[in-house]
């Protein structure tokens, strides 16, 4: 993602998150808009309905097999190129953000896990957002609205490492980057994690 860093956005490339959002044997573009299909000429399907149900099950995650859009496929009793046609139509038009790879940090090691805050510049936020964006080091990148005067930063950089003295070198690395426009910042630990699955819809919505 190149957009600037924006209130409420992300600064950073969705490609340091784990795995492509765009499923095998798709090229991006291709696919039209994912709203106001109708049925599909070639299926008979109506798109819209399939849209829903396929959005249910992939919200669980792919399943864990070679080929998963085509167990997805079957599961729905549809066919796979259907499946990747749609799920491509929905990266598209942004009805389904990305697909990729949510690891649990705890799991793999990464027990310290800071969320660093800064108050930078706001002239400029947005072009450092996108350079500590694209920092290996941070995980994610966002531009936030400051809460004066009880909240001073607004721009939030996540980093993880396998404890605290790591996460705190790479904030310094973050801190050289964004030099004198960093006026302060802070190192906000996490303790326990409450939630690692996004928005879920149940069948009546």
């Amino acid at each position: 993602m190149n957009a600037k860093c924006r209130p409420e956005r992300e600064c950073r490339s969705a490609q340091h998150e784990g795995t492509s959002a765009s499923p095998p044997g798709r090229p991006r573009g291709e696919c039209r808009s994912a709203q106001h299909e109708g049925t599909s000429p070639s299926t008979g399907v109506d798109v819209e309905d399939l849209d829903r149900v396929l959005v249910r099950e992939l919200q669980a995650g792919l399943p864990r097999v070679p080929r998963p859009y085509h167990a997805v496929a079957a599961a729905l009793g549809v066919a796979p190129e259907l499946v990747l046609q749609r799920v491509q139509a929905m990266l598209d038009s942004g009805a389904i953000r990305r697909i990729a790879a949510v690891p649990n940090h705890y799991r793999i090691g990464w027990v310290a896990n800071g969320m660093s805050v800064w108050d930078v510049d706001d002239d400029a936020v947005d072009a450092l957002g996108e350079e500590v964006g694209a920092l290996d080091s941070v995980s994610h990148c966002y531009r936030r609205p400051r809460r004066l005067p009880v909240w001073r930063y607004n721009l939030f950089a996540m980093v993880h490492g396998r404890d605290r003295a790591e996460v705190e070198a790479k904030v310094a690395g973050i801190a050289r980057v964004l030099g004198p426009h960093a006026r302060a910042h802070e190192i906000l630990y996490s303790t326990r994690i409450l939630k690692k699955t996004g928005l879920r819809f149940g069948p009546a919505d």
